[in-house]
């Protein structure tokens, strides 16, 4: 489990830079480590990617793999669990238990997770959704897990309180 980083965000072969970027400023501003994992759509000094990253990604501990092979064998070094978002898994995320340290996966928006990553993950999670519809943008849906998971465990970062929109809470 990492020392300073309560869960970790893994992107399997993004391929919509934007939605890379959203997730990257996400793991930014929530303190989450974050795993890309190679190859990607689009080069990572994509300007899309980092317009949507805005200046968070310097924020970013973003580890790279050039393949999922190599991811796995760092999360076997390290001793974490996969948990893989897929529109295909039968267990909700709302009734899953998540522990400090979990990666949390999304697949590639196009095409969402290869069999090896679903043959790999120790849980699969889906989001319920509606009847009829497929799925949410993969940033959403990693946003809606994260949070989730950040309640459970207690892992939300301690910043400034805001006293609703106006400014910091005085007293």
């Amino acid at each position: 489990m990492p020392d300073t980083f309560p869960l970790c965000l893994a992107l399997c072969q993004p391929d919509i830079p934007q939605n890379a970027g959203t997730m990257l400023r996400l793991c930014a501003c929530l303190g989450l480590e974050a795993a890309l994992i190679e190859p990607a759509a689009f080069p990572l000094t994509d300007r899309h990617f980092r317009r949507a990253g805005l200046d968070y990604l310097d924020q970013v501990m973003m580890r790279r793999h050039l393949s999922f092979r190599a991811f796995e064998q760092w999360r076997a070094t390290n001793g974490r669990r996969l948990l893989l978002l897929s529109t295909h898994a039968a267990t909700p995320y709302t009734a899953f238990a998540f522990q400090p340290g979990d990666i949390v996966m999304v697949g590639r928006e196009s095409a969402g997770a290869p069999d090896e990553v679903h043959r790999a993950a120790d849980a699969r999670l889906r989001i319920p959704l509606r009847a009829g519809l497929r799925s949410l943008n993969v940033a959403v849906a990693a946003g809606m897990v994260l949070g989730e998971a950040l309640r459970q465990i207690g892992g939300f970062p301690e910043g400034e309180v805001f006293d609703d929109a106006i400014g910091p809470a005085q007293g």
